[in-house]
């Protein structure tokens, strides 16, 4: 099956022997991942589409595929236009879809191990309409049609040390105890990869950018705990780390042992346990109580241990990207430099220290129209050169075993004409406020979100992505509760310790894209005389605005002062880490503003 048309044909050929008239094909895993082993990349399989969130719905005579507006452009350019017609999230969902396609009295199947308890209700309520029927499959039908399906990784588990963490998964297990017996529970299950992850502080390499390894937990009230994983991930090291505590199981006797917990009250996550977890448990009669991940949280606000050591990975990786933004600044004008070649560099810049673990993400390495398409990833068909006169758009980060990183710069290539510097001005000037945002204590993510977006809305323009993402400690990039954003989340109120992007952006469809990325902390604000509390951020990244691009006339003079103040501590920080012609350019692309031509107007 050489072809995305021959798998479609194949699917649909597969589920009409299985008596089925539809299927449903997340993009996740049983964990409900957004980033997913090369096992459960079946949506990739079977449509072309290369983005990291998205889903789709196949029936006899139709198919459709679901992405948000991060990848409207994207998934035109990856998945077959004449076999898929391309839906809009959050505008539309494959339950609505459905409940307008699905046949009549039809039977549309799904696996219950890829979709939460929430979408189920949704989708069997929609098809319900229709006198249609969901059915839970045993097996998944593209597994069936995969013939070289990619076994699930082997790595085995490493331990992350407590002097990284700031707290021994012992701690960490009593915390989740104390929680449970104020919520009148006996056990809680922990599916969410990065949650096993940090709770019983171990890595993994099973999934590309992000240190997780495939497993399941329930923790006691006891502080004890059960963890599933394959045997053979085990070695003695993560044994005497887990101690004895810790109860080791296969990861396939998961499905069994929620059956056996009959009679226990038991906690599970209806947002990150998949429909699976509930059924398994439901039919073992343990009484369920649905409350968010008990890990959630306290891994979102992170301690002094892993602050300190994000600082160190954000220096670090501040000087790598100064010395690639350097390079380029020497190399591009040359002519005949890819989107590839210059990824490729960055990421060996990374890498030179010797304590690169991987990248955060697939490098978003987008020139000219490229960079218009928000999760771009380049690759032999679609590489395009750093052409004189465009804009370079470069968005990645590293896994180090101390910190993650994610930062976007936007570069020019040559001379940017004036609609280019006015929408990065724009687009700075909503960065800065940002990262300039004093507010009450319990303020949301999505109140601060039109900060960001103010001086594009002036211009009647807009992006459609969110402002900003939680991130991990050497964990996940994207990682929750907390968010900068009107839609998908931005409820949780921000608290000390909280890591957030800042990365408002504007993309213009066929020419160009912009966007500037910096990691944020949400820190104690002291203002004399406040009658609340009040929080701020203090920005986490090192490394210099791209200065031909800014238009200094469209800032004021705090906006001004802020960059200046910025761009000094980036020269103090990273400066020391680099020499020679670098260290040269830095200077200059870190001195005053209003300094050496960049006067206003």
């Amino acid at each position: 099956m050489s072809t995305h048309e021959d798998r479609l044909k194949a699917l649909r050929e597969e589920l009409a022997r299985r008596k089925l008239d539809g299927f449903v094909v997340p993009l996740t895993d049983e964990h409900m991942s957004e980033y997913v082993g090369a096992y459960a990349q079946r949506l990739a399989w079977l449509t072309g589409f290369q983005g990291s969130a998205g889903s789709a719905v196949v029936l006899p005579a139709e198919a459709a595929i679901f992405v948000d507006g991060r990848y409207t452009l994207q998934v035109r350019e990856q998945v077959d236009g004449k076999h898929w017609s391309y839906q809009s999230v959050p505008q539309t969902s494959t339950a609505q879809w459905l409940e307008e396609h699905a046949p009549g009295g039809g039977r549309i199947g799904y696996d219950p191990w890829l979709h939460t308890r929430g979408w189920v209700t949704a989708a069997r309520k929609a098809l319900a309409a229709k006198g249609a029927e969901l059915v839970a499959v045993d097996t998944n039908p593209v597994d069936a049609i995969w013939p070289d399906r990619p076994a699930p990784s082997k790595a085995r588990l490493v331990v992350q040390p407590d002097e990284l963490t700031g707290k021994s998964s012992a701690a960490k297990r009593a915390d989740i105890a104390d929680w449970l017996t104020a919520k009148g529970a006996d056990a809680a299950v922990l599916s969410a990869l990065d949650s096993i992850a940090w709770a019983f502080n171990i890595r993994g390499q099973d999934v590309d950018r992000t240190p997780v390894a495939l497993a399941y937990a329930v923790v006691h009230d006891d502080a004890t705990a059960d963890l599933y994983v394959a045997p053979d991930k085990i070695d003695d090291a993560v044994r005497a780390h887990l101690g004895n505590g810790v109860r080791l199981h296969d990861r396939a006797a998961f499905e069994a042992a929620l059956e056996a917990l009959e009679g226990k009250t038991v906690a599970v996550d209806p947002e990150r346990a998949v429909a699976a977890i509930f059924a398994a448990l439901e039919a073992g009669k343990a009484r369920l109580i649905e409350e968010r991940d008990p890990v959630v949280l306290p891994k979102a606000i992170k301690n002094p241990v892993e602050i300190a050591g994000h600082k160190a990975a954000q220096a670090r990786d501040g000087a790598a990207l100064s010395r690639f933004l350097h390079w380029l600044s020497v190399e591009a004008p040359k002519g005949g430099l890819d989107e590839i070649q210059a990824s490729d560099k960055l990421q060996a810049l990374r890498a030179e220290g010797g304590l690169l673990k991987d990248l955060s993400f697939d490098t978003i390495s987008g020139a000219g129209p490229n960079g218009a398409v928000v999760h771009y990833r380049a690759s032999d068909e679609t590489k395009r050169v750093l052409e004189p006169n465009s804009l370079y758009l470069v968005d990645s980060g590293g896994q180090y075993q101390d910190g993650t990183t994610d930062v976007t710069r936007t570069v020019a290539i040559g001379t940017p004409t004036r609609e280019m510097r006015d929408r990065y001005t724009r687009v700075l000037k909503g960065h800065v406020a940002i990262a300039r945002a004093v507010f009450p204590h319990g303020t949301r993510g999505g109140q601060l979100d039109i900060l960001a977006r103010q001086y594009l809305w002036a211009a009647g323009l807009d992006y459609a992505h969110g402002t900003g993402h939680g991130v991990g400690a050497y964990l996940s990039v994207h990682e929750g509760p907390q968010r900068i954003a009107t839609f998908g989340g931005g409820d949780e109120p921000l608290q000390p310790g909280m890591i957030l992007s800042n990365e408002p952006g504007y993309y213009k469809a066929g020419e160009y894209g912009i966007r500037i990325e910096n990691l944020i902390l949400t820190v104690p604000q002291a203002i004399d005389g406040a009658e609340k509390e009040m929080l701020g951020f203090e920005t986490l990244t090192f490394a210099p605005y791209e200065r031909a691009l800014i238009d200094t006339a469209m800032l004021d003079a705090g906006e001004i002062a802020w960059i200046d103040a910025y761009h000094a501590q980036v020269n103090a920080v990273v400066g020391p880490q680099l020499d020679g012609d670098a260290a040269v350019w830095l200077r200059r692309q870190t001195a005053p503003l209003l300094e050496s031509g960049d006067s206003r107007p």
